[in-house]
């Protein structure tokens, strides 16, 4: 959901489905960056970058324009090009998917495991051809997705590993930070996301020095110099202001993630007596998630979703269609219902309910209530 959406629900909501943090912190840095630095590529945007990639744990970060942008330049910067395939989860925001045709290569999708809504590992197995030249598994909804068995098969076939991890940042997987666990890894501050830079913006993140030069070139116009360029690039550098942002975020990230996590056990432990519930994949001591959504499911979806929002209660369907059943994908390659029934499934049973670090106990029990009350009533 937009953030123009998120605010305009929000007048209406009493407890919305997320509350992106701006304070005075951040305004102090994004005036002092209005002030003191370039407004393109100032100061803040390179610190930005070294705090992030330290933070992560790698050697290089590159900041972009968006998270999709992270991803179209990962695919150019690793040589994927035209006649190309590229495997992906159907089960996403619709980017992770486009990134791939923008580069002239072809998307193919495999079904995502019901248990942690990533993609699954044998699936992915089935749809490598001689033709597949990298694999983005996406962490969705900040849960990641199971990369031992992702870069075993990767690694057997010589695939490049793209870590979609746009909503998962700071969510570990048997004890590593995502980020670390394929070639490259893109990461969207986007204003819903678990840390922003109040505005669109994104991170590419890599231990590979050439991918991150050439990274760094394609995000400036694929420029050497000043005036000489020698890649055919994009303009799609991050703002400084928003870099200067993003740098006080990141320095509370881990706290915010933590309330996450503590709020989603508090969800788990209210809402597990309701047999018509699904309710998300917990983490583990080496797996730990960081619920940038807290996504039930249902079959009474629609009719739960209208009831909440009903009692002041913003909720939100992450996503209504799996990305295979998209008109432009139905009219591009003739996707039919059926294909990746799993991804569907999803589809069509998913509701974000709300979940932000601020989200209060009494906000919780009221959220758990009306749950409750709608249920009490089928």
């Amino acid at each position: 959901m937009g953030l123009l959406n998120v605010v305009q629900n929000t007048r209406k909501a009493k407890i919305p489905l997320a509350k992106p943090v701006f304070d005075k912190e951040m305004e102090k840095a994004a005036v002092n960056a209005l002030l003191h630095e370039r407004f393109v590529l100032g100061e803040s945007v390179y610190r930005f970058e070294e705090e992030f990639a330290k933070y992560c744990g790698v050697d290089y970060a590159v900041s972009t324009s968006s998270g999709t942008d992270a991803l179209q330049i990962a695919l150019t910067a690793l040589g994927i090009t035209r006649g190309q395939h590229v495997i992906t989860s159907p089960a996403s925001f619709i980017a992770s998917s486009n990134v791939i045709l923008h580069v002239g290569a072809t998307p193919i999708f495999a079904d995502i495991d019901l248990e942690t809504y990533t993609i699954d590992p044998k699936q992915m197995k089935k749809a490598v051809v001689r033709r597949t030249k990298a694999v983005i598994p996406v962490h969705l909804y900040g849960y990641p997705a199971d990369m031992g068995s992702i870069n075993e098969i990767a690694n057997k076939h010589g695939l490049y590993v793209i870590e979609d991890a746009c909503q998962a940042h700071g969510a570990f997987y048997k004890g590593r930070k995502v980020g670390t666990l394929g070639e490259v890894a893109c990461f969207s501050f986007y204003p819903s996301k678990n840390m922003t830079v109040a505005g669109d913006g994104g991170m590419l993140v890599t231990n590979d020095e050439k991918v991150a030069n050439k990274a760094a070139k394609l995000r400036d116009c694929g420029r050497k110099s000043k005036y000489v360029h020698d890649l055919v690039g994009y303009t799609a550098r991050l703002n400084t202001v928003n870099a200067a942002i993003g740098r006080v975020q990141l320095r509370h990230l881990d706290e915010w993630d933590e309330k996450r996590r503590k709020n989603a056990q508090i969800y788990d432990r209210l809402l597990a007596d309701l047999d018509e519930l699904i309710l998300p994949p917990k983490g583990d001591d080496e797996t730990r998630p960081v619920y940038h959504l807290y996504v039930i499911r249902t079959r009474h979806r629609d009719s739960l979703k209208e009831w909440l929002e009903s009692n002041w209660i913003q909720c939100g369907i992450h996503y209504v269609l799996p990305i295979h059943l998209q008109p432009i994908y139905k009219k591009m390659y003739g996707f039919e219902e059926g294909v990746y029934p799993r991804s569907e499934e999803l589809c069509r049973t998913c509701l974000s309910i709300p979940m932000y670090p601020d989200l209060t106990l009494n906000e919780i029990n009221f959220v758990s209530e009306k749950i409750h009350e709608f249920f009490a009533t089928r």
